[in-house]
């Protein structure tokens, strides 16, 4: 025979203690739930606000270099003209052409397709673009003169994309 230990009131946790540990866990789950699902909408979205501009893609059409720009506007400013100045170089880091490209209107929260013809040459001989300055911006307040430090750059199209 084994001998049973007879289990007293104290050897069991109260309902109360219970109770408070399951809220404590059920509100630490919550709170690293909503801390996670933030890091993550940051990661998607960035967590910096100005413009993303991406250069998304780049195809030869017609002998010369078209380029697909994406403009996400993630400021609450809506801009009535952006008109960004560029730099193409070729392959051997020679300025191949210089343009300027309005981007405008970008309203906030919105992102935007932007097809332009970047160089007078294929894209495989294009080396890199550069966002040189933004030329002109106005939103609601008027002229602007700090939009270059809201831009950042990005690419996808198999050309760097600086500033």
């Amino acid at each position: 025979m084994t001998d049973r230990k007879e289990m007293t009131r104290t050897d069991c946790p109260s309902l109360a203690s219970v109770v408070v540990t399951g809220t404590v866990l059920l509100a630490l789950t919550v709170v690293l739930s909503l801390g996670l699902m933030w890091f993550a909408a940051a990661l998607v979205h960035g967590a910096e606000p100005g413009v993303r501009v991406e250069l998304n893609k780049v195809e030869t059409h017609d002998g010369v270099c078209r380029a697909y720009l994406i403009l996400e506007n993630r400021t609450k400013s809506d801009f009535a003209s952006l008109q960004l100045d560029l730099v193409t170089f070729d392959a051997a880091g020679i300025v191949a052409r210089h343009l300027s490209v309005e981007t405008a209107p970008l309203p906030p929260a919105k992102t935007r397709l932007r097809v332009f013809d970047a160089a007078e040459l294929p894209c495989d001989k294009v080396g890199r673009l550069l966002l040189n300055d933004v030329l002109a911006c106005t939103d609601g307040s008027g002229p602007r003169q700090d939009c270059l430090g809201l831009f950042s750059t990005a690419n996808r199209g198999g050309v760097p994309f600086i500033k």
